[in-house]
């Protein structure tokens, strides 16, 4: 796989030696068992995939090559580039201003831009109508365009199906970037309609089965369907595709469900499946897979406490959280600076929507086993200053630097 030019203080010397090391002894990828690092005083027991994928560190070089090559020039983003505090922080201090936030919000109105500006869109991807946008007022929005590849071979799935007779429907997160961009392409070739869980599935069922009226279906999925939807014509041949941060399970479950359902209703033999039902296992990240793969297997190590890495607004990393709340007590933090000391630490609560402080956190067994992974978009640099800050608190722990060693000498 290509190797990207990113900022040297995003890298990790220790966890650059632990992945290069698990890569050469599992080039396939089959092994989700963690790594486990003995610093003496405490055990930390790392995700065998975990921080930057394919598509964000793709997004990093083009934002960051783009501020260089660009001297004196207005460069704006989209909205941010990735959901990371730090990396997006940093590009406003090289100059980068955003246009508008995550959900739409306008810093920056488009009558301000002109075609000299530089626009990059995200990694996440933009909707056909910005596009649209930017090129009326002579900016090229594919020039600089940082959009996930995996995120393109949803949309170009969409585009398959769709041209066979397909409706669409996106499990995603409805306002959500990668989602409504998603959202727009689809729509293009295909009735679309946005379900963010199984729930929402389950009631799609009913009007599939015209079990309640139909016309109740666009006041239920206000917002979350095409324009010209036809609840009554555009649910007979349908195919599920994904946000592709969503939990692979969860979107899975859902393909399963209607498909099922589908199935009961026109009474299909498993053959005749796809006359009503698209096969869309291919649109599932390759990167979300991994890392979900690999929080289930870190699961199965005995710990006291799980440290999630990660912007609060990643969804990505929310759902690496959701698999660890079942297991054990899980702190969700942005960056060592959550750990506020040996008795607090600020988290983020997943449920509740906000920071909230927890009090006298660490462990009290003799040696504490720490659980630890992040978000595809967080950098290594700040897993392992977590990591650091943890053994603060352990003064007698093997150093940071000596653990790096043993791995590179293995």
């Amino acid at each position: 796989m290509k190797s990207f030019e990113i900022p040297a203080f995003y890298r990790s010397p220790l966890i650059t030696a632990i992945k290069n090391k698990r890569k050469q002894a599992d080039k396939l990828k089959k092994d989700f068992t963690p790594t486990r690092l003995d610093f003496g005083s405490i055990e930390i027991y790392l995700a065998r995939h975990f921080g930057f994928c394919y598509g964000v560190e793709n997004a990093i070089e083009i934002a960051f090559r783009t501020v260089s090559e660009n001297p004196g020039k207005r460069i704006f983003l989209l909205s941010e580039m990735i959901h990371n505090p730090q990396v997006n922080a940093d590009l406003v201090k090289s100059g980068v201003q955003f246009i508008m936030d995550t959900v739409g919000k306008m810093y920056i109105q488009w009558d301000e831009l002109t075609k000299e500006d530089i626009v990059i869109i995200p990694a996440f991807g933009t909707t056909i109508e910005t596009e649209s946008i930017l090129k009326n007022i002579g900016i090229d929005p594919l020039k600089y365009n940082t959009t996930c590849p995996f995120v393109e071979k949803v949309w170009n799935r969409s585009e398959q199906i769709g041209l066979k007779g397909y409706s669409i429907i996106i499990h995603g997160k409805p306002k959500h970037e990668e989602t409504r961009a998603t959202f727009s392409h689809s729509s293009v070739n295909a009735p679309s309609v946005v379900v963010k869980d199984l729930a929402e599935a389950q009631q799609l069922e009913k009007y599939i089965r015209n079990e309640v009226n139909r016309s109740q279906f666009y006041e239920e999925f206000k917002g979350q369907y095409s324009e010209g939807f036809n609840v009554e014509t555009d649910l007979i041949r349908i195919g599920v595709v994904n946000q592709t941060t969503m939990l692979a399970s969860d979107t899975q479950e859902i393909s399963d469900y209607l498909k099922k359902v589908i199935q009961d209703h026109y009474q299909l033999k498993s053959d005749e499946i796809s006359k009503h039902f698209a096969d869309t296992r291919d649109t599932l990240c390759y990167a979300t897979n991994d890392n979900q793969s690999a929080v289930k297997g870190l699961l199965e190590t005995d710990a006291d406490i799980a440290l999630v890495v990660g912007g609060y607004n990643s969804s990505n990393t929310s759902h690496l959280v959701e698999l660890c709340e079942y297991i054990l007590p899980t702190f969700y933090i942005e960056n060592e600076q959550k750990i506020l000391s040996n008795q607090e630490i600020a988290h983020f609560d997943l449920h509740q929507h906000i920071e909230k402080t927890t009090y006298d956190f660490l462990p009290k067994t003799e040696k504490p086993t720490f659980l630890i992974t992040s978000g595809a978009s967080c950098p290594d640099a700040v897993v392992e200053k977590v990591i650091e800050k943890l053994l603060s608190f352990y003064p007698n722990s093997i150093s940071i630097s000596q653990i790096a060693k043993e791995v590179d000498n293995a």
